[in-house]
């Protein structure tokens, strides 16, 4: 999904009705950070949206799709949580990485759905393109994690998928922000509310279960 300007402005007219959007005339910088653009975006800069949409849309999706296995909810999901990002955007503060801020947002809106609905469907059954899981594995922070970063065919991709979806939910959740929005430790900690050491190891036992799980496809 492509977002533009336009689509950005509607959004933000529909939050904060009578606010206009101010119309930049310099030209953005070459590759601005993402948290410059969040505040370029707070000051009414739709563009600046637009780039922060069309950095991050995939990876969350991916992360909404991976622990929901319903590609609709993943798909509702996703817009509610850039729906905040809109709301919330006036009282963004650069504290930490924009993509901290953002996965939070995007763990809290999981986790609201969770209490009110758990979903059951089969991540066989989502309109999930195994070209992401080998992007996926090629996000590993660590390139000597075992057989995971090499080279995958469409096959091997699927299987990865299935060694994903078998994770334990809070080993999973942990992973995926590690991997899919290249959150750190402590950043993971932050999201999801855990201390450092529980959300070190929830990452560990994700990529120690994975590798083994990997380890029938040789």
């Amino acid at each position: 999904m492509v977002v533009s300007a336009a689509l950005a402005a509607r959004a933000h007219r529909a939050i904060c009705p009578g606010a206009p959007l101010r119309r930049q005339s310099a030209p953005m910088t070459d590759a601005p950070t993402d948290e410059s653009l969040m505040l370029a975006y707070a000051r009414g800069d739709a563009r600046a949206f637009a780039t922060l949409y069309d950095r991050h849309e995939r990876a969350v999706y991916r992360y909404f799709l991976r622990q929901l296995r319903d590609a609709q909810l993943a798909q509702d999901l996703l817009q509610e949580a850039w729906m905040a990002v809109v709301r919330n955007a006036a009282s963004y503060e650069p504290r930490a990485k924009f993509t901290t801020w953002l996965y939070a947002v995007a763990h809290s809106k999981l986790i609201d759905h969770a209490r009110a609905h758990r979903a059951t469907q089969s991540l066989d059954a989502c309109a999930n393109d195994p070209d992401d899981a080998i992007a996926l594995v090629d996000q590993l922070a660590d390139p000597a994690a075992g057989p995971e970063q090499r080279a995958m065919s469409r096959q091997d991709a699927r299987n990865f998928l299935n060694c994903v979806e078998a994770l334990p939910e809070i080993q999973r959740a942990a992973f995926l922000l590690h991997a899919e929005g290249g959150l750190g430790i402590d950043e993971i900690a932050n999201v999801t509310g855990a201390n450092l050491e529980t959300a070190k190891s929830r990452v560990r036992y994700a990529m120690a279960k994975l590798r083994t799980c990997m380890e029938g496809w040789r």
